[in-house]
């Protein structure tokens, strides 16, 4: 293979991470993509003797670099906000993000909404901005079954998530001793294995996961 040719596939493959990075609706996302293009393209521009380019992204990169560390110093601050199940909210802000919602939940539908068939609703709120919901219904037992836990698009780093399963004591003064939750796609099937959730291979019919309430478990950590 001729040194033009690799020289122009490095070009590319910076062209490319930095038109990906512009589609990332997470900052964080579209900072670190956005920073590796710009170094290929540093690189790119070394191969080619272009100094323009080389010194163009140079400052790109450091401008990325100390955006990312000022995102790393940021605290967030988290609260959760119960509701009613037939809050009007609710269901603006579920029909706003329905098409969304429907693409990891699947069997979604708005009768998840009425108050026979959600005993826990809860807004995640960070820095006060409701970026997540979560809707259960308790069964008969102590199990109670995740109808909905989503998080909109731009906050999707699982801190939001994090947080809310941190929350154990919540779900035990709830009388909930088990979550169940069916996953909706592989990206959901992976949320849930990071939150600490554990598939149960003794159903042979559909996947389902479980996580255990442990009301001990320090919220903080």
């Amino acid at each position: 293979m001729e040194l033009s040719l690799i020289y122009e596939i490095v070009g590319y493959v910076a062209s490319a991470l930095v038109a990906v990075s512009l589609l990332m609706t997470s900052i964080l996302r579209l900072r670190i993509i956005n920073l590796i293009g710009a170094i290929v393209f540093v690189v790119y521009g070394v191969l080619i003797v272009a100094y323009p380019i080389v010194l163009t992204n140079a400052i790109i990169v450091c401008i990325n670099v100390y955006q990312l560390y000022k995102l790393s110093r940021v605290e967030d601050d988290f609260s959760l906000l119960h509701v009613d199940a037939e809050s009007s909210y609710l269901k603006q802000f579920v029909a706003f993000y329905y098409d969304d919602i429907s693409k990891i939940y699947p069997e979604f539908e708005n009768n998840p909404l009425h108050a026979s068939e959600a005993n826990l609703v809860v807004f995640v709120l960070r820095n006060m901005l409701p970026v997540g919901v979560f809707i259960a219904k308790k069964g008969d037992s102590n199990r109670a079954v995740v109808k909905l836990d989503y998080v909109v698009p731009g906050y999707r780093d699982f801190k939001v998530g994090a947080y809310l399963h941190r929350q154990q004591q919540m779900f035990a003064q709830q009388g909930i001793q088990q979550l169940i939750s069916y996953p909706g796609n592989d990206m959901h099937q992976s949320y849930l294995e990071r939150m600490g959730y554990e598939r149960d291979f003794r159903t042979s019919d559909r996947v389902l996961y479980q996580m255990t309430v442990n009301p001990s478990q320090n919220p903080s950590s």
